[in-house]
């Protein structure tokens, strides 16, 4: 938990335009909303107190989860590695993770300035549940959940806010246009902003198969997104 001592504050200012979150109000001096405060570490790390009025400790859990989402230097237990989520289709061609005729969907909720709370994830991750879609097991946001099959988070961390988390997951791509579709209804009983990552081979005539269904929604396209060019070692042989 970040906290600014109010004895050495000299209600100079310098610190609020820092928070990412508009976490830190002026008043006389500075104070940190820690209900809005997702504990990203940035004013610590920013240095930036004439008078060095800030300090930072671990929380304990359930909060703690707050700053191992937003912090981008701290490291998630379950990954080993720090970030949000796993290396997806980046290292697709050593893991096989996705294959042909199924699409992997990542849904990054929240943003500087908003973020999220894991309620408003929940309910897009039992949404999606809901259709059959199937959680990779390795990324963070599904290590939170006491029932993975149902998309339902643990109760304590509910009420939890980060600047960002994201949900990972697979469906046939018969199902693609079904869950796009609960999405959307989901995205109507949420507080916050998130978007979709689609993942899929390319077909052998260079095409993307999940293009059609998009159009077929009404759903653009970013022509900017990550490819995988299949530059790893050693390549995946099916499982062998």
């Amino acid at each position: 938990m970040v906290q600014i001592d109010g004895d050495k504050c000299i209600g100079c200012g310098t610190c609020v335009p820092f928070c990412p979150m508009g976490a830190i109000h002026l008043d006389d001096v500075a104070s940190i909303d820690q209900d809005e405060c997702v504990e990203c570490g940035v004013c610590v790390r920013a240095k930036m107190c004439p008078v060095d009025a800030f300090s930072s400790e671990q929380s304990p859990y359930p909060r703690s989860v707050r700053g191992v989402f937003s912090d981008p230097t701290a490291v998630h237990v379950g990954t080993g590695i720090a970030g949000r989520g796993t290396e997806e289709m980046k290292t697709n061609e050593v893991t096989g993770r996705f294959q042909p005729g199924f699409v992997g969907v990542g849904m990054e909720f929240g943003r500087p300035g908003i973020g999220t709370r894991f309620t408003d994830v929940q309910t897009v991750a039992m949404a999606v549940a809901g259709i059959g879609a199937e959680f990779e097991p390795k990324n963070p946001v599904t290590q939170l959940m006491k029932d993975v099959k149902a998309g339902k988070f643990k109760d304590e961390i509910l009420n939890e806010k980060a600047m960002s988390a994201i949900i990972e997951c697979l469906v046939p791509i018969a199902r693609f246009s079904e869950l796009l579709k609960v999405v959307q209804e989901a995205a109507k009983k949420i507080d916050t902003v998130f978007s979709i990552e689609c993942i899929t081979p390319i077909a052998a005539d260079d095409t993307l198969p999940i293009d059609p269904i998009l159009k077929q929604m009404g759903i653009a396209r970013r022509i900017n997104g990550k490819t995988n060019v299949g530059l790893g070692r050693p390549l995946y042989q099916g499982g062998k």
